[in-house]
């Protein structure tokens, strides 16, 4: 496991790198479409600092999420939910859950041996979460080129949930 001092010195540099990177870019895509610098610095603000933020919460939703589930694995032959099985008593519905208990048995033999780690699963509850704070904040704040300035906050997230949790599975393979 992290060292607690590591780990907040991580989020902490994240939240640091996001806000001057975010911050940055917001302003960039704001001034080609305002000429109000009042309005373009205000957006920058909000951008940055929100960033900064949320990749602390992002960061350390990151890491929890994937204590829960970094060790274990699924079979995408039980990635389908059962809603198919039938919870009536009837002479059919029997019938019907012992097709589809034969369908999931031979689908189990199927995919044996092709489990994947459920870290690629980590990633999706924190770029949900941070996905909709990014698009509802710069709404509120009636941010001029809203798409610009949250695309590469959305994009840039989901590829750095799943490279730094990646480097968390790598890491605790390693030891």
């Amino acid at each position: 496991m992290t060292p607690p001092r590591k780990r907040v010195r991580r989020l902490w540099l994240s939240g640091i790198v996001a806000t001057v990177f975010y911050g940055g870019w917001s302003f960039f895509a704001n001034q080609l479409v305002s000429n109000d610098l009042q309005l373009v610095i205000r957006s920058a603000l909000v951008q940055g600092l929100y960033s900064g933020g949320v990749t602390l919460l992002f960061t350390w939703l990151l890491e929890t999420t994937y204590a829960k589930v970094g060790t274990r694995h699924f079979s995408f032959a039980f990635v389908v939910p059962l809603v198919c099985l039938p919870h009536s008593p009837s002479e059919h519905a029997h019938y019907i859950r012992q097709s589809f208990n034969r369908v999931l048995s031979d689908a189990a033999n199927w995919f044996k041996g092709t489990c994947w780690p459920a870290v690629f699963v980590a990633p999706l509850l924190p770029l949900l979460i941070q996905s909709t704070l990014v698009v509802g904040v710069n709404v509120v704040n009636a941010t001029p080129n809203l798409w610009l300035t949250v695309a590469p906050s959305i994009f840039f997230s989901g590829l750095y949930g799943y490279l730094y949790t990646l480097a968390l599975y790598k890491k605790r393979n390693q030891e």
